[in-house]
């Protein structure tokens, strides 16, 4: 079942957080390269759907042969974090994420800096115990798997009021990247 389009009825104020690299690799990985993810549609999207004011997306760390990549990001409007690194471990450390985004999630909370709801978009389960956390404080919206396969079997408990797969056929529609397009 999809979610209930935002209207200025509705508007929620919420804030996306993004683990870049479950949402491209798991993508990448679980559709062949098939079905790519536009970031321009996703970003309205989460803006229609989920009522989405900001959205951060989190990435290992700077590399610059990925300018483009980075500047599709932005343009995108999404806001770009990176994970920092000691520059001689960058091309054998994995770019782990996900201490960041709960760091990033925590402190906008402890600072007030979440009008809203948060929407996580990531399948890792060591994300559970900041969603169960936020639920219970009830700033929580939902939690977009990008492959309902992938998605950490710690979540099975949760209900459909709170997760939602990206690559069912209908929201792969909406944000996957057109055929022919760039």
């Amino acid at each position: 079942m999809l979610a209930k389009a935002i209207t200025p009825q509705n508007i929620m104020n919420n804030i996306a957080y993004i683990d870049g690299q479950n949402l491209y690799y798991t993508t990448k990985k679980n559709n062949n390269g098939k079905w790519v993810i536009d970031l321009a549609r996703f970003r309205v999207f989460l803006k229609e759907r989920y009522g989405v004011i900001k959205a951060y997306y989190h990435l290992g760390y700077v590399d610059n042969e990925n300018e483009k990549f980075y500047d599709q990001i932005q343009e995108a409007g999404f806001i770009l974090k990176f994970r920092e690194h000691n520059s001689l471990m960058r091309t054998t450390k994995k770019g782990n994420v996900d201490t960041d985004v709960v760091f990033d999630i925590m402190q906008s909370l402890y600072k007030g800096d979440i009008p809203g709801k948060v929407i996580l978009i990531s399948g890792d389960g060591d994300y559970k115990k900041l969603v169960d956390f936020l639920i219970e404080v009830e700033k929580f919206e939902k939690i977009l798997f990008p492959a309902r396969a992938s998605a950490s079997s710690l979540y099975k408990k949760l209900t459909a009021k709170y997760c939602v797969a990206l690559d069912d056929h209908n929201t792969m529609e909406k944000i996957g990247k057109k055929k022919g397009g760039p």
